[in-house]
């Protein structure tokens, strides 16, 4: 158990919890422009054609327990319209001291249980996770609804910047990581490079499953995190051709990457309760996504 530490951080968080008002402090240079709100747009409709026969049934058979044990619960971390939001915090059951942490961004199915699940796992690898909730509360159970909610987010896109700048404070300030990661799939995966850009000094790990790139230098340029990207050759929402000229825009600036891009398999190929799934390319993700991690969050040995 976190002992003292836990009980002292959870009476800190009821406080903060309650009172948080969602600020609007940082750069608002992660604000598209007319021509990226259209391609995100886009996208929606590409990620429509990718899940149109996707469920959202967990597959416990494909979902791994964590390495060790973890304490999770759910926790308010921003407001949104007088309405407080509330996000997934899991962190392995023996901490005693600040862990690094990371931000999880859910798919386009919304903050749901493949994603704690998800979580907890992360967690139980040495990490404080913090799983956002970019749909305030809401959660997909087909195709359809996803698309609804999906829609509202990238036409809305200044409120996601607000609810990830919220996330982070939540990490940083109470949890008090650190060092911060993020990690996001699909639609999570493109925040997950949002984010990069919202903390271009402070981000220290940014994870990409298969989310919306760009190879917009000027976008590009301030990041300072580095990169992973996870892609699959046979996307056609996230086409490789956007891949590659994300990869080589990314090489021009100079900036710290790693791009795979996995043969065979389409998108959402690490999601277990998606139809694309690929066991092979999943684990040879997470292995590469813990190596990353690791390394640039600077984490010991569980």
């Amino acid at each position: 158990m976190f002992g003292s530490k836990l009980r002292h951080t959870r009476m800190r968080l009821a406080v903060i919890c309650i009172a948080l008002v969602f600020s609007a402090c940082g750069s608002d240079q992660a604000n598209p422009g007319d021509a990226a709100k259209e391609v995100a747009l886009e996208n929606v409709e590409a990620m429509s054609r990718e899940h149109a026969s996707d469920t959202t049934e967990p597959s416990p058979a494909v979902q791994p327990a964590p390495l060790r044990p973890v304490i999770s619960q759910t926790m308010a971390y921003a407001e949104d319209q007088e309405e407080l939001v509330y996000g997934y915090f899991s962190a392995p059951a023996d901490m005693f001291e600040p862990l690094p942490a990371v931000i999880m961004i859910h798919e386009w199915w919304g903050l749901n249980d493949n994603i704690r699940a998800m979580a907890d796992r992360l967690a139980g690898e040495g990490y404080i996770v913090f799983a956002v909730d970019l749909f305030n509360g809401q959660v997909a159970n087909s195709p359809g609804e996803a698309r609804v909610l999906m829609m509202q987010a990238v036409e809305n896109p200044e409120a996601s910047n607000q609810n990830i700048r919220a996330a982070f404070q939540f990490v940083s300030e109470t949890a008090g990581a650190p060092r911060i990661g993020a990690i996001g799939w699909c639609f999570g995966g493109g925040w997950s490079l949002n984010t990069a850009r919202l903390f271009p000094e402070e981000l220290d790990a940014s994870v990409i499953y298969y989310g919306q790139v760009t190879d917009d230098e000027e976008a590009l340029r301030p990041i300072g995190a580095p990169i992973l990207g996870l892609f699959a050759a046979e996307d056609t929402g996230i086409k490789v051709e956007s891949v590659k000229a994300f990869e080589a825009a990314l090489q021009r600036l100079r900036k710290n990457h790693e791009v795979h891009i996995y043969p065979g398999v389409g998108h959402a190929f690490a999601n277990p309760t998606g139809t694309n799934y690929n066991a092979v390319a999943a684990e040879d993700a997470w292995r590469r996504t813990l190596d990353f991690l690791k390394l640039h969050l600077q984490i010991n040995e569980p």
